[in-house]
Formats: structure tokens, C-alpha cells, sequence
């Protein structure tokens, strides 16, 4: 169809609800289809507009390529995306769900390391010591690196994590992780805690907009 406005909302959780609701709140009626593993969806009296689900990951890399028009995401993963993919994307709007912070975390027995200044020092006993770097497992390596080098630690190398970041410094993986939390829970229940100064970003669901499609979007009211 000419003029199809593709949109792109979070597969799963809360973030697929809450955009879904969000959605609705601005007119726009998702109709679902009975199948319960469909991917895509229409909008209610609005033929020109189709829905589909996707990884939170995905809808940024659609942006950014132009498949999609619009999307509902992360502010997390749009800034740890590169930049020649961040400069296609505009945010239209931040939303007041899907609130997390990333940080960075630490064994709950490290209990002389409270600051990122104190990790510093660790990183320099462990290259003395074991002649290695401090591991930082974590599913953020743009946001975490850029974030550890602005705060001056430099003995350190980053683990990609490919599940539970959490448990990585108790399987022998890594020393500290950088991970994103919504509460905090998941952390304590693992014996880790955040550096007082290891705010790395707040982040929020974001409704962002594909700059390849600013002329195709603009009749639309959000």
C-alpha cells in the first residue's frame, strides 16, 4: 500500500503493554490478531498503518535502516547503538514508562570499594598482582566504556554478556558487571550494589521516529 505507516512496539512484557496502552490513549486502536504467535497487528479505522512486534533491540536497527517509521524503544539501547545509526533516528517523545538506570556494580564483600575512584585502585592491585585487567561483564559495551574512560579508569577490559549479567561475578566471568535495573531487587538478591557515584544512564521508553520517514509521519498526531 502507498503511504503504509509501519510501527514498531516491544514482542514482550511490560513494555509491549504499556506501549499497546499508549497507543490507545492517543486514538490509535490496535487490533489483534487470534493467533497467538502473530507478529503483526492493524490499527483500527486506520488501513494505511501496520503494527509489528519486535525485539526492543530491533525496532532501533529498523529505525535506523528505514524498515520501520516509528517505534517505541529504549533510551538505553538507542544510545548504545553507534552513532552513524543514532544520527537516523529522532526522539519524538520520552514516555513515562520503562523507566531502568544502567550502572555499575559490584560483590557486596568489596566492601572498600564504594566509588569509581575505588575501583580504579582495584584495577591497578589486579594488574599488579594477577598481571590481567579488571573484567566488566556487561550487555552495554559502548555506553560502559565510554562511561568508565570519562571517569578516568583505564586497567580494565569489557566481557560481553550473553545472559544473566548478574551472575557473572560469581561463576569466575568477570569481577563487576554494568547492568540495567528497574528496581534494584535483582542486584541485592545477588549480592551485588551499585558504586555510589556508578550511574551510568537513566534510561525510559522512548516513542522515536525514523528521519527517512519525517515527510511520510507528520500527518499523524501523537
Amino acid at each position: 500500500m502507498k503511504n503504509l505507516i509501519t510501527i514498531g512496539l516491544p514482542s514482550k512484557g511490560r513494555l509491549k503493554e504499556k506501549s499497546v496502552t499508549f497507543l490507545d490513549n492517543k486514538g490509535f486502536t490496535i487490533l489483534q490478531s487470534d493467533k497467538e504467535r502473530n507478529y503483526f497487528a492493524t490499527v483500527k479505522d486506520r488501513k494505511n498503518i501496520k503494527i509489528i512486534y519486535l525485539h526492543a533491540k530491533e525496532i532501533i536497527q529498523r529505525l535506523g535502516d528505514g524498515t520501520l517509521d516509528i517505534g517505541i524503544s529504549g533510551l538505553d539501547l538507542l544510545n548504545e547503538s553507534k552513532k552513524s545509526l543514532k544520527d537516523k533516528i529522532n526522539i519524538k517523545q520520552k514516555l513515562n514508562f520503562g523507566s531502568a538506570n544502567l550502572v555499575i556494580a559490584v560483590p557486596d564483600d568489596w566492601i572498600d570499594v564504594q566509588t569509581i575512584a575505588d575501583l580504579e585502585e582495584v584495577a591497578f592491585d589486579i594488574r599488579f598482582k594477577r598481571n590481567s585487567r579488571l573484567r566488566v561483564a556487561t550487555k552495554y559495551p559502548n555506553l560502559t566504556n565510554d562511561f568508565l574512560i570519562s571517569k578516568g579508569v583505564t586497567q580494565y577490559k569489557l566481557i560481553s554478556s550473553l545472559g544473566a549479567t548478574e551472575t557473572y561475578p560469581f561463576i569466575g566471568s568477570s569481577e563487576i558487571i554494568s547492568d540495567i535495573t528497574s528496581t534494584g531487587k535483582t542486584l541485592v538478591d545477588n549480592n551485588l550494589r551499585v558504586l555510589k557515584d556508578g550511574l551510568i544512564l537513566r534510561s525510559q521508553a522512548c516513542l522515536l521516529t525514523s528521519k527517512k520517514s519525517r515527510n511520510k509521519i507528520q500527518s499523524l498526531k501523537f
